[in-house]
């Protein structure tokens, strides 16, 4: 049998942190711990509120088949993926927390690590894997440029999707030679960004993500057609079954392993990507260090990567748990 435990946290950021959904100090998360034969693996679910996930609504649902769950024999990590996409059919975020665990897990069982258990074809594999970039949240300009030049990074993500976007982005390239990425969040609508994304390439952005709401599929469709900069799918594309949607509109497509219910649909994502000559980027939901680390196993694979949570959040109160499990106190 498994045994299950989680904790909840609630980590505060270095500063306050704000997109186009909206601002937040502190991110709260879902720890999720699955213990087998002397083994222990750890995994991690941040709530979004604009996708209208609490920590305690994840909690309620996972308390109410957590038996079921703990009577699961022990198998391949695909299996109990699809036995908890069943078990909770509309709730990927807890999913995914449980899916990461489990790989954890097993992958300690098998004595190997994460990445060398999946069924990712090396010859996906990126010829220079990819370094992070560091997310400037929306903010008085001068607070965005005081965040970037106190964290220096190679490569920054700028949040957008405010009247002052182009101002914001001039004032930030006067103090770095680095690319920029932008993220707008679903914050501009079509004339806005034909109008902003010249502007942006001119100012050395590399890509875009998400510039238009999510249901925009004609917008895009034009946008696409006369786009300077790759255009990258985030809130369009939630899980597996956006992807190929997503290829008509977008050059890429931002996986998120919280809204996509973890590393096993992740990696099925990247193979239909690959094969629809999307590009490919994975992006965290400030997460901590836990969740963080099961991005970086797909770095390989990836042809850009947001993988920032532990340096946007203080997460110094989690190091013991991220490196001795066996100490850490679950309900």
């Amino acid at each position: 049998m498994l045994d299950i435990k989680y904790k909840k946290i609630n980590t505060e950021f270095h500063y306050p942190f704000t997109t186009a959904h909206g601002l937040k100090t502190h991110q709260p998360a879902l720890l999720v711990a699955i213990s087998f034969n002397g083994f222990m693996g750890i995994g991690e679910a941040p709530a979004i509120v604009y996708y209208d996930v609490t920590v305690d609504s994840m909690i309620a649902e996972l308390n109410e088949k957590v038996n079921v769950l703990e009577r699961y024999a022990f198998t391949e990590p695909d299996r109990f993926w699809h036995f908890c996409h069943h078990l909770f059919p509309t709730n990927p975020f807890l999913v995914c927390a449980l899916d990461i665990a489990y790989w954890n897990l097993y992958a300690q069982f098998k004595r190997k690590s994460v990445a060398e258990l999946w069924s990712l074809s090396p010859s996906l594999k990126v010829a220079n894997p990819p370094l992070t970039d560091y997310t400037i949240g929306i903010d008085r300009i001068e607070k965005m440029v005081e965040k970037m030049k106190d964290n220096p990074s190679p490569i920054y993500k700028i949040k957008l999707g405010t009247k002052e976007d182009v101002a914001i982005m001039q004032a930030l390239r006067q103090h770095t030679d680095a690319p920029f990425r932008v993220d707008a969040n679903a914050g501009w609508d079509l004339d806005t960004a034909l109008e902003m994304i010249p502007v942006l390439k001119n100012l050395g952005v590399e890509l875009v993500e998400q510039p238009l709401a999510k249901e925009h599929w004609e917008g895009m469709k034009i946008l696409k057609s006369q786009s300077c900069l790759p255009l990258f799918a985030d809130e369009a594309c939630v899980s597996e079954h956006d992807v190929k949607k997503c290829a008509e509109v977008f050059d890429g497509i931002n996986i998120k392993l919280t809204k996509c219910s973890g590393i096993t649909p992740a990696i099925r994502m990247i193979e239909e990507a690959r094969q629809l000559n999307l590009k490919v980027m994975m992006g965290c939901m400030n997460e901590t260090e836990i969740g963080s680390v099961a991005i970086a196993h797909f770095i390989p694979w990836l042809d850009y990567v947001d993988v920032d949570g532990p340096l946007l959040l203080k997460v110094g109160e989690l190091k013991q748990l991220n490196y001795d499990f066996g100490k850490v106190t679950f309900k």
